[in-house]
């Protein structure tokens, strides 16, 4: 793992966002895995600028989002195909046609996992994997105790995942129990990982992730095994790492290291 703490969460999301750019930069076709969530919404932000302003292009990128609720469709005020539209397909030169996310509507979810499964590998395999972090160690929607080989499939949501994500919709009983997620195994299989993390609260679960063992527990520990795994954190999310005078010395304020 490459780990980079910065002293803010600003500093945080400037560095994820110029790792995007750099690869679309290298390979205009880029085939970007994309997160959802409030540690996202900066750093979406950041990239439309981006684009604003001329530094980087996604016209020949395609795009696969992590997950989806079941049971909600594309319009739905509360999709992640809402979501994605909002905050950063509208306002980039993106083809959206180009741009793929489970359906939650699907009328079998299981052939429906299989299908997005199946078209992930028809694309090529992911570049890069842009990952949030739970404050339970989930990546995507694979909860604790998730197989660190699983495919797309269903998952049910714990009721600290529906608890967080309750403020989205108008009343916390319809937050979804269920949704279709991309695997561990979907997510270790991406050629670069990149997980941004920012905030005290998500303290506990960086630290299980990059020190801890790897453990379905903590389903992010499985990107110890990754070889291209890169974790970009603010310093109060890197506050219970053991070894942070260690990372700010190979990374110097997040900086590459000599052999970078």
């Amino acid at each position: 793992m490459k780990v980079l703490i910065f002293d803010d969460a600003e500093r945080a999301v400037i560095s994820a966002a110029d790792h995007i750019v750099t690869a679309l930069s290298a390979k205009p076709e880029l085939v970007l895995g994309l997160a959802t969530g409030g540690t996202m919404l900066p750093l979406y932000q950041r990239l439309v600028a981006q684009y604003q302003a001329g530094r980087v292009s996604f016209a020949k990128a395609a795009t696969f989002n992590l997950d989806e609720y079941i049971g909600i469709g594309p319009d739905h005020a509360c999709s992640y195909h809402t979501y994605m539209r909002d905050v950063l397909f509208n306002h980039i030169d993106i083809d959206q046609s180009r741009t793929f996310l489970p359906r939650g509507d699907c009328a079998d979810p299981v052939v429906e996992a299989a299908r997005y499964e199946a078209l992930i590998t028809e694309s090529g395999g992911i570049d890069l994997q842009l990952l949030g972090i739970g404050q339970n160690g989930h990546i995507g929607f694979n909860e604790p105790t998730s197989s660190l080989s699983s495919l797309t499939r269903i998952k049910t949501l714990t009721a600290d995942t529906r608890q967080a994500n309750a403020r989205y919709f108008e009343n916390a009983e319809d937050t979804p129990k269920y949704a279709l997620t991309m695997g561990v195994g979907s997510i270790l299989a991406s050629r670069h990982t990149l997980l941004l993390a920012t905030g005290t609260a998500k303290a506990k679960a960086v630290a299980a992730m990059v020190e801890g063992p790897v453990s379905a527990v903590c389903p992010a520990s499985a990107l110890q095994l990754h070889p291209k795994a890169t974790i970009i954190l603010d310093k109060d999310a890197a506050a219970r790492l053991e070894l942070t005078e260690y990372y700010h010395h190979v990374h110097p304020q997040g900086a590459e290291s000599a052999w970078n």
